[in-house]
């Protein structure tokens, strides 16, 4: 039976062309980028059209985007950028469903350094109060990360709201756009955003590769210290093959999305549907909020989450319980809990996502098996 992958959320594979754009920096075009020979130049000149590609991506100047080795380290960076640039601010707003990548700075700065950080929290859905955020602002607040989009739930949040209230109470924003960057538009010459996250092998890219935007006019402090790469603004040696793919997956991603020739939504919504209408006692987890158009997070009543996974991956089906970071942990997630999932149904979530290179006929397969699958759990729940 052929392998059907529906985990697009913990990574994605990798674009054709990408594989395409990336093959001559692995084989004849090794050079170094900053040796001045004309392998060297090769190497340079295959960074600058990445930049352009990745810039092109978020309608931005070339010269705003970092690279990093992933959306954490472009977390990371914002976050700790944020905190030098003032180190009489001591106060933080972010949110209790972030990804661990700011969850865990925030901790390390609340802990050594005593930062006061205040996680606001959601309702039911993943939605955000914004007059909860604007009432949490303080003239000693640093910065505001609040993310895109979420990883588990795809609830999208406001970033233009979001980006206003900051900016009019002289805030810095961060925000961990790794899940909504090539599946929602962005364009940061209008989004008030500071700091912007992405990541690329959650859009069909190679892993090891991220990108952070900076504003012009927001403050970084270099993460990884040395020579001058990156405009002096992240030391070590450029990965040019990651970034000929990076920016590649970029410009597919926009192509496709301006071109409209992906049927996410459609695929997500017929998979919600069949499930909705087939199996009871489910509910859709971020069901009345904007979500991410690949994205289906549904709870099963009295089922066992990772029981499920594993009979559908021994059906060659991938799905997840939760974000891949927390793929050991059989506890249900941080996201699922501020969601205030009832007990009844947290420990049998699945989080099924798609890409653009699913099929009508892939999500059948799903639907077809799920069932059953979800009445073996309840019989062994019941035991």
């Amino acid at each position: 039976m052929k392998r059907i992958y529906f985990d697009n959320n913990a990574t994605t594979p990798l674009d054709p062309e990408v594989r395409q754009a990336m093959a001559p920096y692995l084989n004849e075009r090794f050079g170094n980028p900053s040796s001045g020979h004309r392998f060297g130049e090769e190497a340079l000149a295959a960074l600058a059209v990445g930049r352009q590609q990745v810039a092109g991506l978020l309608n931005c100047s070339p010269e705003r985007i970092l690279f990093t080795s992933g959306g954490t380290e472009s977390n990371n960076t914002a976050i700790w950028s944020a905190v030098f640039a003032v180190p009489a601010k001591k106060h933080i707003v972010s949110s209790v469903v972030e990804h661990p990548s700011v969850l865990k700075p925030l901790e390390f700065l609340q802990q050594r350094f005593g930062y006061s950080v205040e996680l606001l929290p959601v309702d039911r859905d993943g939605g955000l109060d914004l007059a909860q955020l604007d009432a949490a602002l303080r003239p000693d607040t640093a910065l505001v990360s609040l993310m895109g989009a979420n990883n588990e739930s795809g609830v999208v949040w406001p970033l233009a709201e979001i980006g206003e209230i900051c900016r009019e109470r002289g805030v810095l924003f961060h925000s961990d756009a790794v899940q909504l960057a090539g599946k929602s538009p962005l364009d940061l010459e209008v989004l008030p955003v500071d700091y912007l996250a992405l990541g690329a092998h959650k859009l069909h890219g190679p892993k090891g590769m991220g990108a952070l935007y900076v504003r012009r006019t927001a403050p970084l402090t270099p993460l990884i210290m040395g020579a001058g790469q990156e405009m002096a603004r992240r030391a070590g040696t450029e990965n040019v093959a990651g970034t000929a793919g990076f920016g590649k997956a970029c410009e597919v991603a926009a192509r496709v999305m301006n071109a409209g020739e992906t049927n996410l939504p459609g695929l997500r919504d017929m998979l919600q549907e069949r499930i909705l209408a087939d199996i009871d006692g489910v509910i859709v987890n971020g069901a009345s909020q904007p979500r991410l158009p690949n994205t289906l997070n549904v709870s099963f009543e009295n089922c066992a989450s990772g029981a499920m996974v594993q009979e559908l991956d021994e059906r060659n089906i991938a799905v997840s319980a939760h974000s891949a970071c927390h793929s050991g942990d059989l506890d249900p997630s941080h996201v699922l809990r501020a969601m205030a999932v009832p007990e009844t149904h947290i420990h049998g979530t699945l989080r099924i996502s798609l890409s653009r290179f699913n099929t009508a006929e892939e999500v059948d397969v799903l639907c077809r098996v799920l069932p059953g699958i979800v009445a073996k759990s309840r019989q062994g729940m019941t035991l």
